[in-house]
């Protein structure tokens, strides 16, 4: 809780008005990386508390749409449209693809990760379960040149989903955002541009 408490993008998070201290964690991603523009249709998977939400909507609106999508309820965000369900289930996914419509996305992020058990290899293997989710709903509803960012942790079946998502995309690249924690085994890949193969699969 100290930790917690004293860490300088908590502090941030709190002053700025931002939800959690992973606002930050995307910012920096897309300083670097430029993927939000006003006027994008972006999906934000796994988007309690709302941070990422509330840095893309002030990113591409206000011509833009944001869909955000969460197990968990998640407080209204100004120009964010929220959906709660199970991505693991179909009718959550169904729910997600009606709100989305014929429109195809040009960002989709991830920023999903399981309920922690304490069993590293269990959860570890349910982390890596919902990437492989996420890809597949990147694959299927993203614009040909649109990118995907995803939270994965490194372990078993990382190397796996990096050749997966190599398979997919024409670049795929690995992001360590400052405020990810030192310790934390999560690294984000970027990845952009559907191989032709895999476009117009929905």
């Amino acid at each position: 809780m100290r930790e917690h408490v004293n860490d300088p993008y908590v502090q941030q998070a709190v002053a700025q008005g931002y939800r959690s201290r992973a606002a930050f964690k995307l910012m920096e991603i897309d300083d670097q990386d430029r993927l939000l523009r006003p006027g994008q249709v972006v999906v934000d998977l796994g988007a309690t508390p709302g941070s990422w939400s509330q840095v893309i909507a002030e990113r591409v609106r206000p011509a833009g749409r944001v869909i955000a999508f969460d197990i968990l309820p998640m407080d209204p965000i100004a120009g964010v449209t929220f959906i709660e369900g199970d991505f693991r289930e179909e009718a959550g996914l169904l729910s997600l693809q009606q709100v989305l419509g014929d429109e195809k996305a040009d960002l989709v992020v991830s920023d999903m990760a399981p309920n922690l058990s304490g069993i590293g290899i269990s959860d570890q293997a349910r982390a890596m379960d919902l990437c492989e989710l996420a890809l597949e709903f990147a694959r299927d509803h993203l614009k040909p040149k649109g990118a995907f960012l995803v939270k994965t942790l490194q372990g078993v079946g990382y190397p796996e989903f990096l050749a997966g998502m190599r398979r997919t995309f024409l670049s795929v690249v690995t992001r360590k955002p400052k405020a990810s924690r030192g310790r934390s085994t999560e690294m984000y890949l970027l990845a952009k541009a559907l191989k032709a193969g895999n476009q117009d699969r929905a």
